[in-house]
């Protein structure tokens, strides 16, 4: 028996392999399938299930195309019902596969379908379970997304299914199983995510808040439900795509999205196509020279959630600047949260557009050690925003900082004066450059990134305060 966690630091999302005597189940796969059935290859086995946790809202599933590529079945747990071919398993049913069997225990709460996959070995021992979001390592999935589609399905209900879940079908389980979670630390399905992405149940029952033995149902539902953020806007537009299904195949994406396009090419597919010029070098790259109106979301971080929360439309079309050799990359990244309309890149990059006479800008920066100089000789006539997420802010920020988080940029542009001169930051300056890239899009012009953000800030002599009472644009 072969269990191999394929874990994808950009979504925090974990996918599953496991074999055994010759036959393989694929576990919430991502879009792009090679992977999969190159480790299938490889270990000259044939997958024979793809298993689905429940209908994902942080990213699109490749169930569906690699079902078709390889000839496996798709499973879903009870209540599940696809726009497609698939087997809906009853509770406790048993699959299997190889030597191994595989059972199904119906586990709602994060959504109404959601299960919990039961790995018994060879020898016919409980060995681990594949939770999806209904057990994360140091948290349980959130209880609201599903009231994005259905109004009816309230946060509380499906917090109290949960509880049940998790009472019910989890924690009678032996100490010694192995917890295989849908997602690890910085997911947005989760709010107290462990950086760890396996642990024993055991373990998780002395330390995941949510599976203390005392807690009763109308504790565990105040605090599952309290201190949820709004989910990012793409969410509910993901579950629509893994539900109806019909979506295209990601060979045809990535062709259509690695068009190279010479500089004057791309200018005029950009003007004809309105299309979003993203540029996905890294900040440093950015700051240094860019294309006028293009927006910065750097790959090397987190690129696709990044994408979801500030493009607002899965229809847009997105032209996209690269490091040479990261073009496939940057189209296969986007297609897992469901930017399928990539139309083509810049061959040749930012020199190339240069040496075709074309503009380009820079970002204005300045050091925290600078910046802390000059706020100490003018700090009545400086305006300073912090890109941070308001939790982040609340946790502790610079006096006279006011919170205008990244995330929250399209709603609240209008709260701020394209008239005034603005430095920002966010904790490392990642954030601070996209939203400055963003602003400098819609007519900004004086704008100034500090370099190194709130953690060179913190280090400087400026004076820091905990949350009490914030200066808020929100």
């Amino acid at each position: 028996m072969k269990v191999e966690q394929i874990y994808t630091g950009c979504l925090a999302e974990a996918a599953y392999y496991i074999e055994s005597n010759g036959e393989a189940a694929i576990i919430d796969p991502l879009r792009e399938t090679k992977p999969y059935m190159e480790r299938a290859e490889r270990n000259g086995a044939t997958i024979r299930y793809i298993l689905e946790t429940h209908f994902h809202a942080d990213f699109v599933s490749g169930h569906v195309d690699l079902a078709k590529k390889t000839g496996a079945t798709i499973i879903f747990g009870p209540t599940a019902s696809p726009g497609y071919t698939a087997h809906i398993a009853k509770d406790g049913e048993i699959l299997k596969l190889g030597k191994v069997q595989i059972k199904v225990l119906h586990t709602p709460g994060h959504t109404m379908e959601s299960t919990t996959y039961l790995l018994i070995d060879e020898k016919g021992n409980e060995n681990s379970i594949f939770t999806g979001d209904t057990l994360f390592i140091g948290d349980v999935g959130r209880p609201d997304l599903v009231q994005k589609l259905k109004v009816e399905i309230t946060p509380d209900f499906l917090a109290g299914q949960l509880f049940d879940s998790l009472r019910n079908k989890i924690m009678p389980l032996p100490d010694h199983v192995v917890v295989y979670p849908g997602h690890g630390a910085g997911s947005a399905c989760g709010k107290n995510m462990s950086k760890e992405t396996t642990d024993t149940l055991g373990h998780q029952k002395k330390v995941n808040y949510a599976l203390r033995a005392n807690m009763t149902r109308e504790q565990f539902i105040k605090e599952v439900t309290g201190g949820l953020t709004e989910p990012p806007q793409y969410f509910p537009f993901n579950v629509l795509m893994n539900v109806k299904g019909g979506i295209e195949s990601v060979d045809e994406i990535i062709a259509r999205g690695k068009r190279p396009l010479a500089a004057k090419e791309f200018q005029a597919v950009w003007e004809r196509m309105d299309a979003v010029v993203l540029d996905t070098r890294s900040k440093e790259a950015f700051v240094a020279r860019h294309i006028p109106g293009s927006i910065f979301i750097g790959i090397d971080d987190n690129f696709a959630p990044w994408v979801g929360t500030l493009v607002t439309s899965l229809k847009q079309s997105i032209l996209f600047v690269a490091d040479e050799g990261r073009e496939e990359e940057v189209v296969i990244r986007l297609s897992r949260v469901g930017y399928d309309n990539t139309i083509g890149y810049l061959q040749g990059g930012i020199a190339a557009w240069k040496e075709a006479g074309y503009d380009t800008d820079v970002v204005k920066e300045i050091s925290a050690k600078d910046f802390d100089i000059l706020y100490e000789m003018d700090s009545l006539h400086i305006h300073l925003l912090d890109a941070r997420r308001k939790s982040e802010y609340d946790s502790e920020h610079l006096v006279g900082a006011e919170n205008f988080p990244l995330d929250l940029i399209n709603q609240n542009m209008s709260l701020i004066d394209r008239h005034k001169k603005y430095f920002v930051h966010c904790a490392g300056g990642y954030r601070s450059v996209i939203m400055i890239s963003i602003l400098k899009s819609r007519g900004f012009t004086d704008l100034v990134n500090i370099r190194g953000g709130y953690k060179d800030l913190s280090q400087t002599g400026l004076e820091k305060t905990m949350y009490k009472e914030p200066t808020t644009m929100l």
